[in-house]
């Protein structure tokens, strides 16, 4: 049986949705009836009360109907978000559609009050239970129990990914390899090897996991994939995932077309092109002015006690490598001492990677672990982002030392801006190990989309509050 609690999912991001709505028709009756934009009330307050039961019960169904309580759709990806804002945009249309036919006195103020708001509190609603629904499968909740089926390297690869991405709620019980493999025990990952492929029915019949992952190489052909599904038909309860041979690709990139039987699958180009385009250039320049005006007392403030520590300089001035392999001085706080360089033959770099920080680095003045916990040091990069030097969200700009240690494949982070956050600093920042870093940000250029940077920008938030990986 599928766990008790992930069929409760949809009842309680629907109830956190159904707040939401509600919530949003309040906030748009009152700033209807107090805002001095809107000159005379008359007999909204009546009218809008009689129809908010309508458009709240409407607005549901319609994330109903659009696909929002779907399990798949929670916990990860961008889908839930879009679909989200796609319902509750034909909600609205919908609305306007009956009132208009039904020559209701539906306040105009009131209309384009409430599906802003709506939309608005709805995908803060979403992040909320999608936050939650991680932090419980990362504990061990709302787990759902898998069994891997293919050759040990594939199943190595999937596993290794579904191990580090505890919050997905995946759960992997042992494999099956084809026959070829007898006598092996464990894959290279250290996963169980259960049986063979062609032993699917029997272990689900014995395991009775949620969830069967058909990994490359699994089956010999199409055809006895079709074979062993039609197996696996009277467990209602079991999903079949076949995962091809692709990994790090976004959803928005992926097509499936049938032709003939065959569900081909069309990969779109690398959007690292897109990922340079005018409007996120507006985006930036926009966002970093905005963010300036609202810090720069803070600012001003840390300067000046970084200065009054040592005497030393405030900004710490570092050439940086950004997009096309361009070197530019980027900007941060002073963290360390003065003689930070110097003494950095002191300290035992680790070797494993091009990336070196040290939890217990001495170096560090103590104004600068401060601005270090929360990424304050960060703050100037503001005005490398004016410049047109960096964006708000890309890959971390690195040092031209590391730029050297590249392989073929680091180079494509070179193809966009380097960011002041990104998929690296919401992941972990330090606490990632050099490959991660590199396959995040690989993961980025590739897949770039606006949606993706708004999320990213949220998360950091949370990211930099909770100090994950700071120091």
């Amino acid at each position: 049986m599928r766990p008790e609690g992930t069929r409760l999912l949809p009842w309680f991001i629907g109830v956190i949705d159904l707040v939401m709505i509600t919530a949003a028709t309040a906030m748009a009756i009152r700033f209807r009836l107090t805002l001095p934009i809107f000159t005379t009330s008359g007999d909204v307050l009546e009218n809008t009360v009689l129809a908010s039961g309508f458009f709240v019960a409407t607005w549901i169904v319609m994330l109903s109907i659009f696909g929002t309580y779907e399990r798949h759709v929670f916990g990860a990806g961008t889908e839930e978000f879009k679909l989200v804002v796609n319902a509750s945009f034909f909600t609205a249309a919908l609305v306007a559609t009956m009132a208009f036919l039904m020559q209701y006195p539906l306040s105009r103020g009131f209309f384009v009050l409430l599906f802003p708001i709506g939309v608005l509190l709805l995908l803060i609603g979403r992040l909320i239970s999608r936050r939650i629904i991680q932090r419980l499968r990362s504990a061990g909740h709302f787990n759902e129990k898998v069994i891997l089926v293919g050759t040990p390297g594939y199943i190595g690869e999937i596993h290794t990914v579904l191990a580090r991405e505890s919050w997905l709620g995946y759960s992997v019980m042992g494999c099956l390899v084809p026959s070829d493999y007898a006598g092996l025990a464990r894959t290279s990952t250290g996963l169980e090897v259960l049986g063979h492929s062609e032993d699917v029915r029997a272990v689900v019949d014995e395991l009775s996991p949620d969830i069967v992952f058909f990994t490359a190489g699994a089956v010999s052909s199409s055809t006895a994939l079709r074979r062993l599904a039609w197996e696996l038909e009277d467990h209602a309860n079991v999903q079949i995932i076949v995962a091809p041979n692709v990994t790090d690709v976004s959803s928005e990139r992926v097509r499936i077309r049938p032709v003939a039987g065959l569900p081909l699958m069309h990969l779109g180009r690398s959007r690292s092109q897109l990922a340079t385009n005018d409007a996120k250039r507006v985006f930036d320049v926009v966002g970093a002015l905005t963010i300036l005006a609202l810090v720069w007392p803070l600012l001003a403030f840390l300067m000046i006690w970084i200065k009054r520590h040592d005497g030393g300089p405030a900004l710490f001035r570092q050439t940086r490598v950004g997009r096309e392999g361009v070197e530019f001085t980027c900007l941060k706080l002073r963290s360390m001492s003065v003689d930070a360089e110097q003494r950095l033959a002191e300290l035992d770099p680790r070797s494993d990677h091009v990336l070196f920080k040290s939890t217990t680095d001495p170096r560090v003045t103590r104004p600068g672990r401060f601005i270090r916990r929360f990424s304050l040091d960060e703050l100037p990069q503001l005005w490398n982002v004016v410049r047109g030097e960096m964006s708000l969200v890309g890959p971390r700009p690195p040092l031209p030392s590391e730029v050297e240690k590249y392989e073929d494949d680091m180079l494509r982070r070179l193809n966009v801006l380097p960011g002041m956050t990104g998929l690296w600093q919401v992941s972990g920042r330090s606490d990632l190990s050099w490959e991660d870093t590199v396959r995040l940000d690989l993961y980025y250029v590739d897949n770039w989309s606006m949606v993706q940077d708004l999320l990213i920008l949220a998360r950091t938030v949370t990211a930099v509050l909770a100090s994950r990986g700071a120091y």
